[in-house]
This record gives structure tokens, sequence and C-alpha cells, in this order.
């Protein structure tokens, strides 16, 4: 430790600690205008000059390290004299357009002036100034507000990893400039932008700050579940901001969270009920679904009723849903797009594991000594998880590993690149695992404590034909060794997996491996952590609920839990229950006449023209969602439901950190709060009052699972409640034996989400859409001499199940043999080209 004084205080910190950051841990306020706590210190300001004694000339507390004994003075007439001067420097040619500033009111240039009484200007000199630049999308850059801190350039840099902006010439001719194809939009330049240099175009003469209300909310595009305020005005969300202090994103947003939100406030947004494709009154609706519930069940019985729910409802509204057709409709035929990735992810660690999602907090993936990541791209399923990965790997000395067909975001990071071959990722998993025996890394005590097939896992491992495993995942012995010496040299290992894996039609086993991996890496171990990753926002909500036949809330097996339900909610439950498979099924048999589905849209899911082929045969079609569709205009009744921003309830994140939210606005038009559509169904169905409230349905669940029963409540803005780690019990681990094989053959087609969007709710969003407007297939240079196309030509995409047209995008993040598609845009169609269940197929490609 370094002892100092400041100001006469004496302070004791560790030797890497500036003067800045000792003088604010005994509350000594020293001006910044370049400083940012989350980045690394330029010294470009240097308003933050301080006097060392000894010292014969000020120095920036923002870079200057602490030194045993020194004596700091932070405020002097001197000190006074030199920051005034500072600015006065600064503000040379600065122009005075304040009133019609987007920072006006925020502007920590203002604030400084006003803190120094910085009144006049005494210096002047010639407007070398670039003219605003408003080329770029969704971000103007006004040059001569700038005062070159370049926080902006290190949020870039060190924070996202983009590498879009930069100081362009020199001197006083200097600017903030962009490298466009490397930005992602993320808006953190406009956050941290001290002065009005970087403005959000779509926020732009909206509003005042000061007329803005703020209401602290999470993001619910992906299960990251980023910390927000909306600022919202007139009933309307303008823009949305985040605190560096007190969120677990630190301040920082994706394209997302920062300008994601205008879907919330689009017009073509669903407004009022319709029944039979005309507006109709919420009595009529109401009226309409419960007499064709009613009259199906006496015809039919309830078990020719269906619905599924979504990871875009609150963990209340899920809850009530599940309720809703199990106890007053009496059907457990539920189920949700979860079924197609993150269920089966489920299985195999809770088998195996004991697991039903991550096994850590989120936190310590930046501190990690090793991450693999594994068939997953965080930077657009989880951007969040992305950043810390960045954190581990850039700023705290960890190791990256990536395992993935294609190359993605974070490539540029990672010590290794492991790119295997479609459907290759059994056999790397298994191939990493005997590697980790072979090199001596296995902590073999440990294990003997905790697997209790110890001799399964043994076996197993010996049984692995590296050779053969080289064959199949197209990687050499050396990349394959290299790759499992960091992780068995890591002395703590993070493993994050995502949609590659969790959304193949072999997605249990692929796990299943992933899983074994996790046991022999020393994941689960204090200090590591299992992540599985899904692009939704509140799919582990979903899992949680129970929203699925084969459990009920809290993960409690149906059949034997059914009694402890029936008793609880004084009801008779069904038997059996049909999951999404089992429903489509139904309905192409007939036996399925009645589907519900709430704010979820099957053209998204795998062979989504089957879907939709099947949605056009169901007798009685109910849609409860925020936007019209294909899928609203067949529904005979269309119930119109509201976004995150006018409801109250809470989410689930991906490390199973609970935060709650209240309504920012009202519901646009006669729209409702999903739960409260539910909760009236509910009461109709089942002849009885209805009593539900927000308050009352969680607390429902805690009283019928244990879900939180070891969760720390914080007392914060989103009474978040933290779950405890995952700890492992002796014998409680189960390696699993695998028999499953993928194999891929031919030019492969992949789907997964974009970078630039979420879902398809974002492509309602008109900023994400500037962005990325259309859905593009990647293709790797050799595949498109093949066909004939180049970048922008119309490529025809043809499979078993069917046929899509869509724009080349010439890239070599895909190897030569596999082709990306985004499956957020239903204009592209990609998912009818998948099989069931499956985001990965053969294809056939020509020139269209």
């Amino acid at each position: 430790m370094v002892n100092l004084t400041i100001d006469g205080k004496s302070v004791s910190v560790s030797k890497e600690t500036t003067i800045l950051e000792a003088a604010r841990q005994v509350d000594i306020h020293i001006p910044t205008l370049c400083w940012l706590e989350k980045v690394s210190t330029t010294g470009a300001c240097r308003v933050c000059a301080v006097e060392i004694e000894g010292v014969d000339r000020p120095m920036t507390a923002c870079n200057t390290p602490v030194k045993e004994g020194i004596n700091v003075t932070t405020q002097s007439e001197k000190l006074t004299r030199t920051r005034k001067q500072i600015m006065e420097l600064i503000l040379v040619n600065h122009p005075l357009d304040c009133p019609v500033c987007d920072a006006g009111g925020e502007c920590d240039l203002q604030n400084i002036c006003y803190e120094l009484d910085v009144t006049h200007q005494e210096f002047k000199a010639d407007d070398v100034n670039p003219e605003t630049i408003n080329h770029w999308p969704l971000i103007q850059q006004v040059p001569n507000r700038c005062i070159l801190c370049e926080k902006c350039v290190k949020v870039c840099h060190e924070l996202i990893g983009a590498d879009a902006l930069f100081v362009n010439a020199k001197g006083d001719r200097a600017f903030i400039d962009k490298k466009v194809e490397n930005c992602t939009y993320c808006g953190n330049c406009v956050s941290v932008c001290p002065t009005g240099t970087m403005i959000s175009k779509p926020f732009k003469f909206k509003a005042r700050p000061w007329a803005l209300k703020k209401v602290p909310s999470v993001c619910t595009y992906c299960p990251s579940q980023c910390q927000i305020d909306l600022n919202v005005m007139n009933n309307e969300v303008l823009r949305v901001t985040s605190n560096d202090e007190g969120t677990t994103n630190n301040g920082t947003l994706c394209v997302g969270g920062f300008f994601g939100y205008s879907y919330i406030n689009s017009k073509a947004r669903l407004t009022e009920p319709v029944v039979d494709q005309n507006p109709a009154a919420w009595d009529k609706a109401f009226e309409r679904v419960v007499a064709e519930v009613e009259r199906i069940k006496q015809e039919s019985g309830s078990a020719a009723i269906a619905g599924f729910a979504s990871p875009r409802l609150t963990n209340e509204e899920n809850y009530l849903f599940q309720k809703l057709f199990r106890a007053a409709i009496g059907s457990n035929n539920i189920d949700s797009e979860a079924r197609f990735g993150a269920l089966r992810a489920l299985r195999a660690l809770d088998t195996g594991l004991g697991l039903h999602g991550a096994s850590n907090n989120m936190a310590v993936i930046g501190n990690a000594d090793a991450v693999l990541v594994f068939g997953a791209d965080p930077t657009a399923e989880a951007p969040a998880v992305d950043w810390k990965i960045q954190d581990a790997v850039r700023r705290n000395g960890g190791k990256l590993v990536i395992a993935n067909m294609r190359q993605i975001h974070l490539t540029q990071f990672a010590d290794s690149q492991l790119s295997y071959k479609p459907g290759s990722e059994i056999a790397l998993a298994n191939g990493l695992g005997r590697l980790l025996l072979d090199r001596g890394y296995l902590d073999t005590a440990n294990l003997q404590s905790t697997v209790a097939n110890i001799d399964e896992l043994k076996d197993d491992l010996d049984a692995v034909d590296l050779k053969k495993v080289t064959e199949v995942t197209g990687l050499s012995l050396v990349a394959l060794e290299q790759a499992a010496d960091i992780i068995g040299q890591a002395g703590t290992v993070v493993v994050i997996f995502g949609s590659d894996i969790c959304k193949s039609a072999f997605g249990t086993a692929k796990v299943t491996a992933v899983a074994n991996l996790a046991i022999l890496s020393g994941t689960l171990k204090a200090g590591g952590g299992l992540f599985p990753l899904d692009e939704k926002g509140n799919t582990q909500g979903v899992l949680n609920m129970g929203v699925y036949p084969e459990n009920l809330p809290g993960f409690q097996p149906y059949a034997q839990n059914k009694d402890k339900f029936s008793k609880a909610w004084k009801c008779d439950l069904p038997d059996g229950g049909l999951d999404a498979e089992g429903i489509l099924q139904g309905i192409e048999a007939g036996t399925i006449r009645f589907l519900y589905l709430a704010a979820t849209n099957p053209q998204n899911f795998p062979n989504s023209s089957r879907w939709l082929k099947a949605l056009k045969k169901v007798e009685v079609l109910v849609v409860q969602d925020i936007f019209p569709s294909e899928i609203t205009r067949l529904a005979t009744v269309v119930l119109p439901g509201s976004t995150y921003a006018e409801k109250s309830g809470s989410f689930t994140s991906l490390d199973q950190t609970v935060r709650s939210f209240s309504p920012a606005i009202r519901p646009v038009g006669q729209s409702h709060e999903d739960w409260e559509i539910f909760a009236e169904l509910y009461g109709r169905l089942s002849k009885t009052p209805v009593t539900f409230s927000r308050a009352s349905i969680f607390n429902e669940i805690c009283a019928l699972t244990s879900l939180y029963d070891e969760a720390n409540i914080l007392d914060d803005d989103r009474r978040t409640c933290l779950q405890k780690p995952y700890q492992v019990a002796d014998q409680s681990l189960q390696y699993q034996l695998i028999t499953a094989e993928d194999g891929a053959k031919g030019l492969q087609l992949l789907t997964g989400t974009s970078a630039g969007h979420f879902g398809t709710t974002s492509t309602w969003a008109p900023a994400a859409l500037e962005v990325e407007p259309e859905g593009l297939l990647r293709v790797n240079m050799e595949d498109a001499k093949i066909a004939g196309v180049a970048d922008g030509d119309k490529l025809k995409l043809t499979s078993a199940t069917g046929s899509t047209i869509g724009r080349v995008l010439i890239s070599e993040s895909v190897p030569q043999g596999l082709i990306f598609a985004p499956h957020n845009f239903t204009k592209l169609g990609i998912q009818q080209l998948m099989p069931d269940g499956d985001n990965l197929t053969s294809v056939q490609i020509a020139k269209a």
C-alpha cells in the first residue's frame, strides 16, 4: 500500500492507483472532462491538474500514479487560474449553439465552465474544423464542438472492440473520424461524449434532457438484460440511457439497447382487439375466446386445445399462461420456442450436472484465466457477455479459445480459433477432453470426489480416437493441443456455448458433450462458470415457469407434482401433454382444433412453411401480439399485448438474475398488459373472480417453487434478485455417454441471429433497420464464384423443405462450404429451409 496526503487528508491506496482515484476514495472532487472510469486514461483535457509538493509544475491527476509520502493539493488560486486558462483554450472556436445542442443541460463542458467560473474568452484562433459529418447512419458528428477528449475512441476500442473511431489529422486540424464498416452502432460514443459532438440522430431535437422522465428498467432484447433508464415524455420513449455506476453493464449498451427502442412507438402496433378480422371491443374478444374454448372442450375435450408462450413475456406472464392452460382450460399442451434450443440444453445440463441454467454470475467471465466460446457468437446472442470476455482477455490477462464453424467478432482477440467442420461439435469436445487427460491436466482427486461414474468417464476418454477427431473436425492435432493447453493450464475456466449447438437437431447430445468437457476442465469449480446462451430476453424465465409439458414451475416433473399443484390451484390437472412437435402433428391430424399463440410467431420456427400450412388449417387461432403479421391475418381473434415499457413484471437473465421493472408509459391504444389478458381469461374460464396482481403472482411462484429460496434480493431500483453460484456436491456429477453422431455433407446453410437485430421485434425499429435493412446471405468467395454471384447479387437457396432468395454478402467469416443467414427477417424466410427442429441443412444454390 502507498500512503499519501491529499488536501490534508491521509489516504492509503494500492500502488497502481492514480491521484484522481485516491482523491475519489476520500470524497475529494477534482474536475475532469476526458476521464472515464471504465477505460484507460488519456490525460487530454488537463483540467484535472493538481499540485504536488516538490514538483515545479502541475500534474494531471487522472494519469499520475501515487507515490509514497507525496503531498497533493487540489485547490489553490494558481490551480484555479490554470484550469480556467485550460478551459478557455478548449473553448477556442467552440460554437455558441447551446440552445439547439442536444447535450444542453447534461453537458460536462457547460458544467465545468460553470464550476470554474469561465465567463469570457481570452483567446482567438482560426476555425479549421471540418464540416458537420452527417453521412454516418444514426450518429451525427459535429467537429467544432469536439474537445478531443477521446472518450469515444477509447470506448469503441477498449470496451466494444470495434476500432471504428479514430483521430484523423493532427494539431488543430485533428477530428474524430470513423471507419464506418467497423461500426457496430452501439451508441456508446454518444453516451460518453462530454459535449454535443456525438449526437443520436433519432433523438435529435426531440426533447431537452431536463424535460424527460427517467424510469429504471431492463433491456429485454437479449438474455444479458442490461440495466437501463427509459427516457419518457408525452407517453413516448424518446431515448434509452444507462448509468456507469450501479449497473451490471457499467453503462455500456449495444445497438439494440441504445437505438432499438423505437419499435415501442411504432405506428404499426396492434392497438385494438380483432375478431374475425374486424375491430372489436375487449369484452367481445374475451367472450369469443371463452366461447370457443368451451365449445371445443365440450365437443373434443381439453386435449384439443394447445398454446405457446414466449421469451418476450415476463416471468409472471409466463407463469399465468401455464396456469391458465393447466388449471382453467385443463390442457397441458403448452410449449414455447425454447423447445428448439434452450430446452435441449436444459435436459443435458440437468441430467449430467443438476443445473437448470448457468452455474455462476456473469461477472466471473471477466476474471477467468481461460474462456472457451463453443458454438456461440456472444456479440450477436448476448453482447454483454462479449464485453465480459474482452474484460478477461484484453484487460485481465486471460486467454480465449473460440470453437466455431465461422469467424466471429471475438476471433480477433482469440489465442486459439478452432474452425471446425459443420456438425463435428461432439467429436471436438471429446477430443479436447482426451487431450486434457493425455497432457496431465485432469484434477483426478476432484473428479474422484464429484463424479459418480468415474470408471465410465475413464473408459469413455480412453476410447476417443484423436486421429478420427482430426478427420471429423478438420482440425490439426497441433491446434487441438494448443487449445487443450490453454484450458488445462488455467486456474479458472469459463465455458460459453450458444445457438449453433443448442438449436441443432442434435442439440441435447452436443450440450451433453459440452457438459462432459465442463466436468473435465474444472469449469464448475469456484471462480469458473458454464453459461448457455439463448438470444431471446427471457428464455430462462420461460423454463423457470414451466411452460412446457414435462415440468411444472420450478423444474418440478409434471407427473410427480401434479397433485401438489392441483391442490394449490383447487382443480384437477390433466394427464399427459403435447410438446411443439406433438401440437404440430395434432393440428395436421385435426385433433388440435384451438391454438393460442402468445407473443410468439411460428414463422420463426424451423420448417416454418410446415407451421404456416398447419396454422391455415387450425379451426380456432388466437394470437396475442404487438405487431401484425401473416399469423395475425389468419387469426380468429387478435389480442393486442404490450411491450416491456408498458408493463410491470420481472425477467430472468442468462445467469438467473431476476430483475423487476415498472411501466414507463401507458399501453398504446386499447392494448393491455399481457398478464391482464391472461388473468381476465382465467377468471372467465374458471368462473372465479379475478384477484391476480403482479405481486400476488410472484408470491405464488415463491410459495410453490424453490426458485428463489437461496436468492439474495437487493434493495435497488429493479429489486434485483441474485442467485447463489452453483456448488458441486460430492458424487453429484454424472459423466454422460454419447452415442449420437451428427454428420453434415455438401454445402451447408446455418441460421442464427444477426448482430444488429434481436428476434424479429427489432425489425420494427427504424434505427435498427437503417443499419441492417434486410437479411443478407454470408457466402465465402469460392462458393460465390461457383454460383457466379457477387456482392449484392440475388442467390436462390433450395433445401429439402423449401427455397428462398436473398442478397449475397461475400465474407471471409464463413469458410467454403458454409453459408450463414440470419433468421430475424421473416421476409427472407430462411426458416422454411430448415428441417424440423434444426439450424443446419444441406442446400443447393443458384444465381437468381
